[in-house]
């Protein structure tokens, strides 16, 4: 059993990359001459983001390939979190400069986060990039790819405290017909000494609930049995009624201002049995009222990704995350208190931040003995060009020991994911079938609400069902078992 599930053990969080990730677009052919390639790197918000592409160019010709080498039009949508996630991306550049030569007619473009930052020097420097996007500029495209398909190169890299796309309808690439996501704002007002979102993805704004719970019925009503709600801090959303609005929230109970509680509730109402997820969240925004509307509602997922990135205050306060140690974890107790200990707990984790002392990289691991997270997404700090911290602090523990320092991270994090799911042998679990095992169609694989990866054999179980599966073992990544009882 441990060679049929090992494939989905590294796919857990507390052994990848989240940065370095990527999915690529699916086959699609509605009868377009023309095809779109599209490389998606980093987190689920450019996934996401690759969807609005995708929906935006359909309606201009465009089918989507899964095949490089057919494509008309090859899109990198990508991450600018870390160096290292840039330095994939000017790779894969490279590989695409190869292709290009012997198809010269290729259009090739860089979207999301590292557009922005870089804006024209891409255009610049790599001779092979025919057009630069930022995540504001999606509507634009089609005149971008006018423009250099009469011979210039394009750029917009404009960010806009408006845009949120809610009236695009995603074309879900890569799906599996069971899950999808819903973005519901873009931005973020942070300003995390660290990251560079803020001056990539702009200001933070919230879309409509409206188009939310729309899409949402929508999904549902096509098959799709999860939604996982999106947001660089989803916490903060909120959204004002306008005149023409306020009867539809009168209508939900609603008189006012939307908060993240408020949509939540709007979503789960879609129908009991579509599972909503989150993600992400800030410690410091994460309210009662969520934790409260997570415990009321079956079908709200009891998993919160609540990224500490250190365990100790005085790094907390120069990363600029707005909250000390303690008050962290008194998050996590109340978090403990109100959805139980079952709720599963991921975060992500820097070390070797400007100045961190041993002693303060021995708290991050103390505190992390303390919370026990299910997963984490662990990095070593990257300075990032034109951040709070790369102005203000100086860069100044070498790699040696911030890749000692991550390594045990790494090792604390799989015995607390080793202990967390064993804590899950002998319980029966309630799944929703996402997928086949990558070794073999006779398995299954779904999650739980905790979000822990579940293989058991497929007997006459499909994809969307809900099922009742007894955990008779584990792995660090993996929870292994059989179906008792199929859910209604």
């Amino acid at each position: 059993m441990e060679n049929l599930i090992g494939d989905l053990d590294v796919l857990k969080p507390s052994e990848t990359d989240a940065c370095e990730t990527f999915t690529v677009s699916k086959e699609q052919n509605t009868g377009n001459s023309r095809k779109l390639y599209i490389e998606s790197y980093g987190c689920q918000m450019n996934f996401s983001d690759s969807e609005i592409v995708a929906s935006i160019l359909q309606k201009e010709g465009f089918d989507t390939t899964s095949d490089i080498h057919t494509a008309d039009i090859v899109f990198l949508n990508t991450c600018s979190i870390r160096e290292k996630a840039e330095q994939t991306v000017r790779g894969r550049l490279n590989f695409i400069n190869a292709l290009k030569k012997q198809k010269p007619e290729m259009l090739v473009g860089v979207l999301g986060c590292m557009a922005e930052r870089l804006k024209s020097k891409l255009l610049e420097e790599e001779k092979i990039v025919d057009l630069v996007a930022g995540p504001d500029a999606y509507r634009d495209l089609p005149k971008l790819i006018f423009q250099v398909d009469e011979g210039d190169r394009a750029v917009n890299t404009i960010l806009s405290r408006e845009e949120t796309y809610a009236d695009i309808s995603p074309v879900r690439l890569n799906s599996n017909g069971v899950t999808a996501f819903i973005s519901i704002m873009r931005g973020c007002d942070n300003m995390c000494s660290f990251c560079v979102v803020p001056f990539t993805r702009g200001r933070e704004r919230s879309r409509d609930p409206h188009s939310i719970v729309d899409e949402a019925n929508d999904l549902f009503a096509k098959g799709y049995r999860e939604v996982t709600l999106l947001g660089q801090n989803v916490d903060s959303y909120k959204w004002s009624a306008e005149e023409n609005n306020k009867a539809w929230l009168e209508k939900q109970g609603i008189t006012e201002v939307v908060t993240f509680a408020n949509l939540l509730e709007l979503v789960a109402n879609v129908n009991p049995e579509l599972r909503v997820r989150f993600s992400t969240s800030h410690p410091k925004d994460i309210t009662d009222d969520v934790l409260h509307m997570m415990a009321k509602h079956d079908n709200i997922c009891k998993y919160i990704h609540l990224p500490a990135q250190s365990g100790n205050s005085r790094i907390l306060d120069m990363m600029n995350r707005g909250y000390t140690r303690e008050w962290y974890l008194e998050k996590i107790a109340r978090i403990k208190e109100i959805l139980g200990d079952e709720c599963g707990i991921s975060s992500d984790m820097i070390t070797g931040f400007c100045s961190e002392t041993e002693e303060e990289h021995q708290e991050t691991l103390s505190m992390m003995d303390l919370v026990q997270y299910d997963f984490a997404y662990m990095f070593y700090y990257s300075e990032r060009p034109g951040t709070l911290a790369a102005k203000k602090y100086q860069d100044d523990i070498d790699l040696d020991t911030k890749k000692r320092r991550l390594d045990e991270i790494i090792i604390k994090q799989r015995k607390h994911s080793a202990f967390r799911n064993g804590q899950d042998v002998g319980k029966t679990q309630r799944i929703l079938v996402e997928g086949y095992s990558k070794r073999s169609d006779e398995y299954l694989q779904g999650r739980t609400s905790a979000n822990k990866v579940v293989v058991f054999p497929k007997a006459h179980y499909k994809l969307g069902d809900y099922v009742n599966v007894n955990i008779e073992s584990c792995t660090g990544g993996t929870l292994i078992g059989k179906a008792v009882t199929a859910g209604a």
